[in-house]
């Protein structure tokens, strides 16, 4: 693993916290990448991003950082940019994939040009815009188009919850979508450098894979290997790895697909700063891939110098 040593890092921001609904997440991710950073010996500074973050950035003399900033604000674009306005090298996909990989509607109407399959959707912008959802059929997804973690989405079984879950959804952003419901399997699949992990099958029995069902539930099962067959699975992955390099995407993420009941892949989202939790999905993936937690960040940062030396 240790092809460079850990003083050719520098010193690393390690930014994590911020503003958005995922903040709590954030944190927890953050302070798990720290202690991991800390027993490779790198020279990690963990920030509790707030508005101030440009001027702390400029003025505390960084090589490089590590974003563990999940949502908006840090998985959008927005600190990307302000890091390559600092030109200070950092971790995950740059300022234009990270931007569309965060609005659900930009991801699934670029997908759709380029032929990819994810459910067909439509923007609602407005309450007298909720008829057009129903020619998706029932149930559908309601979802805000730029949250993650499942925030603000709902699913809805007939007309009649229409309404209260634009309105649920209406609390975490103005752009809206609802999307046509796939009755299948969910999966998984880690992206790292330009290689999938092994796939992982998300089983709950609540009714998604909500919030809830991510960070708080004990009953969540977590199937890896994913019980699909090898050339299934191979499939599955490379149908994930081109949702991600169709955005631009590069140097880690997680991409979440249905498997609908004839076999049908289709793509939901793309994770440019996926969560580094005990519940996460990611370590789990690497580690059945043989790495450790301290294997896996010490690849991410690794690839933020020259060459991705790892």
């Amino acid at each position: 693993m240790n092809r460079v040593s850990a003083e050719e890092f520098g010193r690393v921001a390690l930014l994590m916290g911020g503003w958005s609904a995922e903040r709590e997440v954030s944190l927890e991710s953050g302070r798990a990448v720290a202690q991991a950073l800390e027993r490779l010996a790198v020279h990690v500074c963990p920030m509790d991003v707030d508005r101030t973050v440009c001027a702390r950035l400029s003025e505390e003399n960084y090589d490089r950082a590590f974003i563990m900033l999940h949502g908006r604000g840090g998985e959008d674009g927005t600190i990307q940019g302000v890091l390559e306005t600092l030109g200070m090298a950092y971790t995950g996909s740059g300022v234009l994939a990270s931007a569309l990989a965060m609005d659900k509607l930009a991801s699934k109407r670029l997908w759709q040009g380029m032929g990819l399959p994810t459910p067909e959707f439509v923007q609602v912008e407005n309450e007298e815009g909720l008829e057009s959802a129903g020619i998706l059929g029932y149930p559908l997804m309601v979802k805000p188009a730029r949250e993650g973690s499942s925030i603000g989405m709902s699913l809805v079984q007939d007309a009649g919850g229409l309404r209260g879950a634009w309105v649920a959804a209406r609390q975490y952003d103005h752009r809206i979508l609802a999307e046509r419901y796939v009755d299948g399997r969910e999966y998984t699949v880690a992206i790292l450098g330009d290689e999938p992990l092994p796939v992982i099958r998300l089983e709950t029995p609540r009714a998604f894979y909500d919030y809830r069902a991510k960070y708080e539930a004990e009953d969540t099962r977590y199937h890896l290997p994913c019980g699909l067959p090898p050339a299934e699975e191979r499939a599955l992955q490379e149908v994930a790895l081109r949702a991600f390099h169709a955005l631009g995407c590069e140097g880690w993420g997680r991409v979440d697909l249905m498997v609908d009941g004839a076999g049908q892949p289709w793509i939901i989202e793309v994770n440019t700063v996926p969560g580094m939790t005990d519940h996460s999905l990611v370590p789990m993936a690497a580690r059945h891939a043989g790495m450790t937690f301290d294997d896996l960040v010490w690849r991410i940062l690794a690839m933020t110098l020259e060459g991705g030396v790892e």
